[in-house]
């Protein structure tokens, strides 16, 4: 599933159409991404309005259009947002095509846990549910005394599956946790109630460095991150630690419902 960093990459791959007048939007009706807004309002709600803004805020995406008409998107497990000719006819997968003047932005999902979503509002400003959405790991509002007081009210919780609660660590996905779990040296499985109060700040600190890093280099041009790191190394069969003078194989395991990879010996 997209993270924080990839779905920034993808949101920026859209701003190649700002300013730019919605003429058309063609969609494939019966979408699974369309479970929230019927696809006939988009349909109807998006043309004639110009393309004014994108933003991204963990996993999720908002795109603002003239008049108060703000389209939300979420990628699920294999959404991809691409560019076009204005021409262009929606392959099988392309539940969402949004026709410009010069261009057409796509919306691809072949798996359909994404979704796409339609709010028009009279004051201008943005959906109320967009503007709850808790601080990012790189905003000032993600704050140490946040993250001991979220750590704390889910003391039995493991300590990789609290990372992956959207609440507390909005963009934080599998790779990142995993990631985060094996620079602090800590073992996923632990529980969040096990963590020291320098545990908890150095888990804010490192969440803030490990995105701030993928934004830097994935969420730009989808760059390699260092090999020093553990996610050019946890999917491999037989994947050894990166670690310096470690050089473990690395474990992967089920941890509820997500595959987890850490390192035995670091992370023991």
């Amino acid at each position: 599933m997209p993270e924080l960093a990839e779905v920034d990459y993808y949101r920026k791959q859209w701003n190649a159409g700002l300013e730019e007048r919605v003429s058309q939007v063609l969609v494939h009706p019966a979408a699974r991404i369309f479970r929230d807004t019927p696809a006939a309002a988009m349909v109807q709600g998006l043309p004639g309005r110009r393309f004014l803004a994108s933003r991204a805020h963990g996993k999720q995406m908002m795109f603002e259009f003239s008049d108060g008409a703000w389209l939300g998107l979420h990628l699920g497990m294999s959404g991809e947002l691409t560019t076009a000719p204005p021409d262009h006819v929606p392959a099988k997968h392309e539940h969402l095509v949004i026709v410009l003047e010069s261009q057409s932005l796509v919306f691809s999902d072949y798996r359909m846990f994404g979704k796409a979503t339609l709010e028009i509002t009279d004051d201008g400003q943005a959906p109320l549910w967009w503007r709850a959405l808790a601080p990012q790991p790189f905003e000032r509002g993600f704050t140490k005394r946040r993250v001991h007081e979220f750590v704390q009210r889910f003391p039995k919780t493991p300590i990789k599956t609290l990372l992956l609660d959207q609440r507390g660590f909005p963009g934080i996905g599998n790779w990142m946790a995993d990631e985060i779990c094996w620079q602090l040296k800590i073992a996923p499985q632990n529980t969040a109630g096990s963590l020291e109060s320098t545990q908890r700040e150095a888990v804010w600190k490192m969440t803030r460095r490990v995105s701030r890093e993928a934004l830097r280099v994935i969420g730009t041009d989808w760059g390699d991150l260092p090999d020093s790191w553990l996610m050019n190394h946890r999917w491999r069969d037989g994947g050894i630690c990166p670690r310096r003078g470690c050089k473990s194989e690395l474990v992967r395991e089920d941890l509820r419902g997500r595959t987890t990879c850490w390192c035995p010996r670091c992370q023991g």
